[in-house]
């Protein structure tokens, strides 16, 4: 199917079909949203949608997901229409898949296969072309089809060289696992990659702030108006799949980096999530996070309800969440909606408008205050192991050491160390960190 897709042009004829089960009552609104949605992400593959189908299921067939009625209903559409692929709006298994293609005759595409496809078509940088293809190994290699029965016997042989019987499937599989291994060392590089380039901004006191949010909330739109920066912004699904990062400057000697992610969307692939980790760790690792909404989508708190449980499967939850402030974007097509700004940010809420620049001098001003309050340095006393030297390194790369004494295997410290470190040291290690200058022990006594 790539080839269709990378043509760019919508010659293929294709057809939509919307599987909805009737026990979660959900509201007509809600289902038409969610197939108006995916009829984007098809016409977004570059074909030419002919036919969109709603599918109410009482009962999920294990062999084809929808009923033999529906089946005929759809093969009929099929020949009259002359289609040749049909995208189902639900995730099939290998057997649902094969089934389906048999019976209507046409190639089948589920929901993670044609976000697949979309995101396959899109990745322009070395590191999203790896992570796609990543995805896309593991999402076909259970998918492999038995059309090899040919070659049931194979030669003999030891070892690597393949054993008596070996099918041509079992050849397929294991050069699509050593491809896998190859692209997970790749990825494990540029992690380890991004953690260093991490490393050297903490070092130089630069915060990070990620912008996360539904598709099409208008992320890239929001990061090109604050940063002037030319990344691609337009209005379709997964416009942006490629990291950018860019410096804020937002006053004299305050600066933040400002990192515009890929968006998410309703049942996001396993597969994507776990390839984009190295990507999505910019949000996980961020000082703060930007939620951008489209405010004037009517199904906007279900787009927030699925960025937040996105954000959870993260890991982000609980005390390890950065503090979030909600960007009410395209706050033009709503313009009851009004700013509020709590004093300590985390919950505040910004109505802006990213392509218009309402609100934007209010973002603006909120980030710079953060900003600065953030890497605000505060004298720091600790009493720690002499051993832990993981800590002293901590307290090195990221403040001054003015004072370090050494008594009976305990090193006392005394160190200017920005508010926001400080609160990290203390999260990790609370029973010998202190704050404000009172020296206090390693079991939490406290000393003159």
């Amino acid at each position: 199917m790539s080839e269709m897709i990378l043509t760019g042009t919508p010659i293929t004829r294709v057809m939509s079909i919307h599987p909805h089960w009737v026990r979660e009552q959900k509201t007509a609104h809600t289902i038409a949203s969610r197939k108006e949605e995916f009829d984007r992400l098809v016409i977004s593959s570059h074909c030419q949608l002919i036919e969109s189908m709603a599918m109410p299921l009482r009962k999920i067939s294990s062999k084809t997901l929808l009923g033999s009625g529906q089946c005929q209903t759809i093969a009929d559409g099929i020949e009259r229409n002359e289609i040749t692929v049909v995208f189902i709006d639900h995730q099939l298994t290998p057997v649902q898949q094969r089934n389906l293609e048999k019976a209507l005759n046409a190639k089948v595409v589920d929901r993670t296969g044609l976000i697949l496809e979309i995101f396959a078509s899109r990745a322009k940088t070395r590191e999203g072309v790896l992570q796609v293809e990543l995805a896309s190994l593991n999402y076909q290699i259970s998918r492999l089809v038995r059309s090899w029965t040919h070659l049931e016997r194979q030669r003999g042989g030891f070892g690597f060289m393949g054993g008596p019987g070996e099918r041509q499937i079992e050849l397929d599989r294991r050069m699509i696992r050593n491809r896998i291994q190859s692209l997970e060392q790749d990825l494990a590089h540029v992690q380890k990659m991004r953690a260093t380039q991490r490393q050297g901004r903490q070092r130089k006191g630069v915060p990070t702030v990620a912008l996360v949010g539904y598709t099409n909330a208008g992320k890239s739109t929001l990061f090109n108006r604050l940063t002037n920066a030319e990344v691609f912004a337009a209005d379709q699904l997964f416009a942006t799949l490629d990291p950018t990062l860019r410096e804020l400057p937002l006053g004299k000697h305050c600066s933040i980096m400002l990192s515009d992610t890929v968006g998410f969307v309703q049942d996001l692939p396993h597969e994507l999530v776990n390839a984009f980790r190295a990507t999505l760790e910019e949000v996980t690792e961020a000082d703060l996070i930007l939620h951008v909404r489209d405010i004037s989508d009517p199904e906007t708190d279900l787009q927030k309800r699925v960025v937040d449980q996105m954000l959870i499967e993260l890991g982000l939850i609980g005390d390890s969440t950065p503090m979030v402030i909600e960007i009410l974007n395209k706050v033009d097509a709503m313009p009851e909606i009004h700013s509020r700004i709590l004093p300590t940010i985390s919950g505040s809420r910004i109505a802006c408008s990213a392509l218009h620049g309402q609100g934007i001098e209010q973002l603006f001003t909120t980030l710079r205050d953060w900003a600065e309050a953030e890497m605000e340095m505060k004298p720091y006393a600790l009493r720690l192991p002499i051993s832990d030297g993981k800590t002293l390194a901590f307290c090195y790369a990221n403040g001054r050491i003015l004072e370090q004494q050494h008594d009976d295997g305990i090193l006392q410290l005394m160190a200017m160390l920005p508010i926001k470190y400080a609160r990290q040291l203390q999260s990790n290690h609370p029973e010998f960190f202190i704050a404000d200058l009172p020296l206090i022990d390693g079991n939490g006594a406290g000393k003159a």
